[in-house]
């Protein structure tokens, strides 16, 4: 089947632009946040998440805008979330000697990501309940509906400003802050054009297999736009930097639910999402906060029987996910 090795050979391209970029963008937003003497949680819990987080923003806003395909770009962001809590802190343990948390983790970042979680699930059950001609099978996201999680997000902001406010600043390293900020933007940019090319083999194998985009948003679009997120947390990670690894998978979750999603109903005007759908997704997604949330607290450190836990609780999901589009279980109305 031509299409189909075509659509694999550009998810294989596509992942290594994403790379690249990430990488130049990893470096650059490191010396920027040290040249600015920013605390290292405003690092990881800002910086880094929002742009290693370009990828998921890009794959709302090409799939609405591009595309006419924002179920595709909300899958995405659904899929990546999922990943990052499970596969990223994972992947950071094993192959690190040891992945520690801290309570400001867990009691702030973590239960702050909870609340975005019920935020956004929020939003859809009001575009399915009080906007007109919504539905159950079709919550309709308008631009005033943004408002709750993008003022949300305002608040998590406040939150580390606050933080950063009583944070003793180091010495500044001395760098040429125009010349990063350059590298940044265009590292930003080969990763936009990375996403593209994930979000059109995505819609070719939905056409070759002639399954919904949803899935292929949740799992193929997800796993290849976390991967900024993975590479930059495990990194961190193997440089005794847990702190960073972890807040970075949290802050960009919680930007992707908050920002990513709106931004993609703002420029489209207006959007229409399977709220039949989203139930179950998001109730995954919540469980597998709680499930990191708990892990994490114990003795604040995430072992590598309990990276390997994550792991098998994310391949389930993925079964769970094919075994839908291919009809054998029925529990997701209208994947």
């Amino acid at each position: 089947m031509p299409g189909l090795a075509v659509s694999l050979a550009l998810i294989v391209v596509a992942v290594g632009v994403i790379w690249k970029g990430s990488e130049y963008f990893e470096r650059s937003a490191e010396r920027l946040s040290k040249h600015y003497g920013l605390p290292v949680a405003v690092h990881g819990a800002v910086v880094v998440a929002v742009g290693s987080s370009f990828p998921e923003i890009s794959s709302v806003v090409i799939s609405t805008v591009v595309h006419n395909e924002f179920s595709l770009g909300v899958g995405a962001i659904v899929g990546s979330a999922i990943f990052n809590l499970l596969v990223i802190p994972a992947l950071s343990a094993i192959f690190s000697e040891e992945l520690e948390a801290t309570r400001s983790l867990v009691l702030k970042d973590a239960q702050f990501y909870v609340i975005s979680v019920l935020v956004l699930f929020i939003v859809f059950a009001l575009g399915a309940t009080y906007v007109p001609g919504g539905t159950n099978s079709a919550a309709i996201l308008t631009p005033s509906l943004t408002v709750l999680p993008l003022a949300t997000y305002g608040i998590y902001l406040f939150l580390h400003q606050q933080d950063a406010s009583d944070h003793v600043t180091e010495a500044a390293i001395d760098v040429r802050p125009a010349r990063e900020w350059g590298v940044l933007l265009i590292a930003l940019l080969v990763i936009a054009v990375g996403v593209e090319g994930l979000i059109r083999a995505a819609l070719s194998l939905g056409a070759i297999f002639d399954s919904p985009s949803f899935l292929w948003g949740i799992t193929v679009i997800a796993a290849g736009t976390s991967l900024p997120d993975t590479f930059v947390s495990v990194r961190a990670a193997q440089n005794d930097d847990s702190v960073t690894s972890l807040t970075n998978v949290l802050g960009s979750n919680t930007f992707n639910l908050l920002v990513a999603i709106p931004l993609g109903v703002i420029l489209g005007g207006s959007a229409t999402i399977n709220f039949l759908a989203a139930i179950p997704t998001m109730g995954f997604l919540a469980f597998a906060t709680l499930v990191f949330i708990v892990f994490t607290r114990t003795d604040l450190e995430l072992t590598d029987l309990e990276a390997y836990g994550f792991l098998g609780l994310y391949v389930l999901f993925l079964a769970w996910m094919i075994l839908e589009s291919i009809g054998v279980i029925e529990t997701v109305r209208g994947i």
